[in-house]
């Protein structure tokens, strides 16, 4: 399978006047291209800020972060852009689309900055469409469409440019428990279809749809164990 992240000490401190906050006292984790991983925690636990330092939209004050074998811990911000949108796929509690934009325009955004040209990124969000099953809503905008289907385009914007991860921060958070499954049902398939998955959230049911389960306190890995149950993706199964 081979290593696709590595953290070795990693620590995030922030300033906050003359106070500073240790989010991240000293977190070692690795996972494996092809795992589906859940990080949760209580808020304050560091699991955002680690989600964050993994997105590579923040550095860690010390320690190493390996990504697929590039060092990327003392990386420059055009450097980091660079690596976000190749390598990771970003699903938001709050989908992030572009109100004025259709959902074939919001999926191809991300291959704008990859350099595909025009003809080239509506084939690929066409198919990325197509491959969470809103093939027929191309020319739709955000505000026609469903919170389930927004966070469908979502996916399909994260996928579009065959990233090395998928990173999902509490992408049920802002839907109810019918589309929440029918979502995590999605993610289960992306995940059998070998797409490395990482996901933060402090639903314990919706954790349970991930194969490792990473529980984070304090800014320490408080447990790191496989889930020998995950969910498949009906509500009947949820724990």
């Amino acid at each position: 399978m081979g290593t696709i992240i590595e953290t070795k000490d990693i620590q995030k401190t922030y300033r906050m006047g003359l106070e500073e906050v240790k989010a991240l006292k000293s977190v070692s984790i690795t996972v494996n291209r092809g795992e589906y991983v859940a990080f949760m925690g209580p808020s304050g636990s560091g699991k955002s800020t680690l989600m964050n330092i993994i997105g590579c939209l923040d550095t860690p004050t010390a320690g190493t972060y390996i990504l697929n074998q590039k060092d990327v811990s003392d990386m420059t911000e055009n450097e980091l852009a660079e690596i976000r949108n190749k390598e990771i796929g970003f699903v938001f509690q709050t989908f992030n689309l572009l109100p004025r934009a259709t959902c074939l325009e919001n999926v191809a955004l991300p291959l704008i900055y990859a350099g595909f040209n025009k003809s080239d990124r509506q084939d690929k969000a066409f198919l990325a469409l197509k491959s969470v099953g809103l093939e027929d809503r191309v020319s739709h905008k955000p505000n026609e469409l469903s919170g389930g289907q927004r966070q469908r385009v979502a996916i399909a914007r994260a996928l579009v440019n065959d990233p090395s991860i998928i990173l999902a921060d509490e992408p049920t958070g802002n839907l109810d428990s019918k589309t929440s499954y029918d979502i995590m049902g999605l993610f289960h398939d992306l995940h059998q279809k070998g797409n490395t998955i990482i996901m933060v959230t402090h639903e314990d049911d919706i954790a349970h749809y991930a194969h490792r389960i990473v529980r984070l306190r304090d800014g320490l890995v408080e447990s790191d164990t496989v889930n020998p149950n995950p969910n498949l993706g009906k509500p009947e199964l949820a724990h």
